[in-house]
């Protein structure tokens, strides 16, 4: 079962954007779970679950984001070498 959220907007903006608004809900969706995966506060199946897309397909489309697919600090990535 999901939940939906409702966010206004003014009726005008989609046309300022040059899009229509269904192009602009789902780009405000997915710029919504972009951003959650990039808090780490979801995964990208999630996220991809969320925008109706496959995971690796939301992870490619990151890079339209500016966000990184692999978002790892040196110290976790030396730490994960060493365990391995």
């Amino acid at each position: 079962m999901s939940r939906k959220l409702v966010i206004e907007y003014p009726y005008n903006l989609p046309d300022l954007l040059q899009e229509s608004p269904e192009e602009f809900e789902r780009e405000a969706k997915m710029a919504m779970v972009v951003k959650l995966f990039e808090l780490k506060r979801i995964s990208s199946g999630m996220a991809a679950e969320m925008v109706g897309m496959d995971r690796v397909s939301f992870l490619f489309e990151l890079h339209q984001y500016g966000v990184e697919m692999i978002n790892i600090r040196p110290e976790e990535l030396a730490s994960d070498l060493e365990n391995a």
